[in-house]
């Protein structure tokens, strides 16, 4: 073999060497990656997740709204990368505890009452103004507070929360809005930050409130931060003072 075959050979050499180590350091970095993501939402290979929505129109039959179909599949597209399974149940045969199985849970207090039972056993310090009847206060959230009330179409609230507790310790995730379309772009807002959130709150409990704003010229593709209320949300509301009674003499 000549010197100029060898150098020929050691290069050709060389270069397979180079390409094999950056395929193998990318496949850690992928794998790293991956159980990142799979820690943050709870979701180990072939594990099974809960999607829990309420039902549109409260009629007997399963039939759930487009926005929340919409945030099904967001969520739908997240379990299947971290190589699990999932579930789509009614808020009303969600029937058992939590903890066991990563839950996803999408909807409002009025029509998804999982919802409700979370906020109350999970999240004593949220509370949500479900009256129907108009006013500047229907919809409104009171988290610590600080009221936040809803602009329909320019400025509507959503509740974006991973929580921990229970039997197994898997996270439930709330997606909990003012409108439909809100859940839809909380979930939207996880599947495009959970990689940060991840490295900022690790597999612990946070409560972020978002805006989506103005969703009648953009829908639910821009969403702002507003706060961190994960603290306000956990302590229980404070109970208003009871009027005092004067008698006269």
């Amino acid at each position: 073999m000549t010197a100029e075959q060898l150098s020929l050979l050691l290069g050709v050499l060389g270069a397979v060497v180079c390409v094999a180590a950056g395929w193998l350091a990318r496949a850690q970095w992928s794998k790293r990656r991956l159980r990142r993501r799979q820690a943050f939402l709870g979701l180990p290979d072939h594990s099974e997740s809960l999607l829990v929505v309420g039902r549109d129109g409260g009629g007997p039959e399963p039939v759930v709204s487009r926005p929340d179909m919409f945030a099904l599949l967001e969520l739908a597209a997240l379990v299947k990368q971290c190589r699990a399974h999932t579930q789509i149940v009614t808020h009303d045969t969600a029937q058992q505890g939590f903890g066991e199985r990563t839950e996803f849970c999408v909807g409002h207090p009025s029509s998804n009452r999982r919802m409700a039972a979370h906020l109350t056993s999970l999240l004593p310090g949220v509370r949500i103004n479900t009256e129907p009847e108009p006013g500047p206060d229907r919809g409104a959230f009171l988290i610590g507070g600080e009221r936040y009330r809803m602009e329909q179409g320019v400025g509507e609230h959503v509740l974006l929360a991973r929580l921990t507790g229970g039997q197994g310790g898997r996270p439930v995730f709330l997606f909990c809005g003012q409108r439909p379309i809100t859940p839809q772009a909380a979930t939207r807002y996880l599947a495009r930050h959970h990689e940060k959130l991840a490295r900022k709150h690790g597999t612990g409990t946070f409560v972020l409130l978002l805006k989506v704003v103005n969703s009648a010229a953009y829908g639910s593709d821009v969403v702002e931060l507003v706060a961190d209320v994960t603290k306000a949300a956990q302590e229980p509301a404070p109970v208003p003072a009871a009027r005092s009674s004067h008698r006269a003499k």
